[in-house]
């Protein structure tokens, strides 16, 4: 099959599992991201085997977060960041701090693993989430808005600029302390500097463009700037180590206060949802449910830590920084 051709049709593919499961978890009352994961997981290498998780599809899940990341910038100004500081910031820390004490602890006390930087590993994996998961959850439930939501998201950025750090360090962990001192350095010398960057040209660079090409008449040139600017700036943060997902969100920011910021939403959003449902499927393409159950136990194991610890944790921080039940 033809390279272009064999792309439409695994397009076409993951787009009507996901759309079919979808369709069956909205009928069961269930979020349609679980049919969108579970069509994914019919279609994928465990299943029927009509697609891969990689190549091309690979790809285009990864503008579908893009997308989703962008907008969501759009939509959660500075201004709102700004709101819930206390406990983006001190929250935030403190619950991936907390986590990987407490699931690095009980992994190596338990024995499921026999070194500590490999505790550690497991600990710093166990306390990020789903920036695209849960802001998926959040536009179902039309709580994007909520001062719930906005602290949940808050704390998923703040989750998002530490994974940078963690990828710089975590492969250190087993140098000498110098080793990990330079690693650390260097990964929060890269976050000054792009967050910089990227304020710098918020300020006096993209108002100025985006304002030349709407002078210019033509919403497919005001599209075209907008997606060059979120998977341009992506793509950059991509290289630099702090992941898509960053670069996407800090390009909606640079949008937000723009007097065209709804008018680059309303454009953006029936292109989010499309690419964001590739990416739900395509996550349901690498899911292994052998797998599953032969380690059944131990995943048990990791999703109760991961979901009362961390919800212990996160009610703990919350009421200390005097927020409502």
């Amino acid at each position: 099959m033809a390279t272009d051709l064999k792309l439409i049709v695994e397009m076409v593919t993951v787009i009507g599992a996901a759309t079919v499961g979808g369709y069956v978890a909205n009928c069961l009352k269930q979020p349609v991201l679980l049919g969108y994961l579970l069509g994914g997981m019919a279609i994928g290498p465990t299943g029927l085997n009509l697609v891969s998780g990689e190549g091309d599809i690979k790809v285009l899940a990864e503008i579908g977060v893009a997308l989703l990341l962008f907008a969501l910038g759009v939509e959660f100004s500075l201004k709102d960041l700004l709101r819930v500081r206390a406990i983006a910031l001190g929250g935030g820390v403190l619950l991936i701090l907390l986590t990987i004490l407490l699931g690095g602890s009980l992994a190596y006390v338990t024995g499921w693993v026999d070194t500590i930087p490999t505790a550690i590993f497991l600990g710093a994996v166990l306390s990020l989430s789903s920036t695209a998961v849960v802001l998926k959850s959040l536009i179902e439930r039309n709580e994007v808005r909520s001062l719930h939501g906005r602290i949940m998201l808050a704390i998923l950025i703040v989750q998002d600029l530490g994974l940078g750090l963690m990828l710089a360090v975590l492969p250190a962990l087993t140098q000498p302390s110098d080793v990990i001192g330079q690693a650390l350095f260097k990964a929060v010398l890269t976050v000054i500097l792009f967050l910089g960057g990227a304020i710098a040209a918020g300020i006096w660079i993209i108002p100025r463009l985006i304002r030349r090409v709407v002078r210019q008449g033509s919403q497919e040139l005001f599209l075209l700037s907008i997606l060059a600017l979120c998977l341009g700036i992506a793509v950059l943060t991509s290289k630099i180590g702090l992941g898509i997902e960053m670069g996407a969100f800090v390009a909606g920011l640079m949008v937000s206060n723009m007097e065209y910021a709804d008018h680059a939403l309303d454009r953006v959003l029936p292109m989010r949802d499309v690419f964001a449902t590739l990416f739900f499927a395509s996550i349901g393409l690498l899911i292994d449910p052998l797998f599953l159950l032969n380690n059944i136990w131990i995943l048990l194991g990791l999703v109760t830590i991961t979901m009362v610890g961390k919800d212990i944790i996160v009610t703990s921080l919350v009421r200390l920084i005097r927020y409502s039940m």
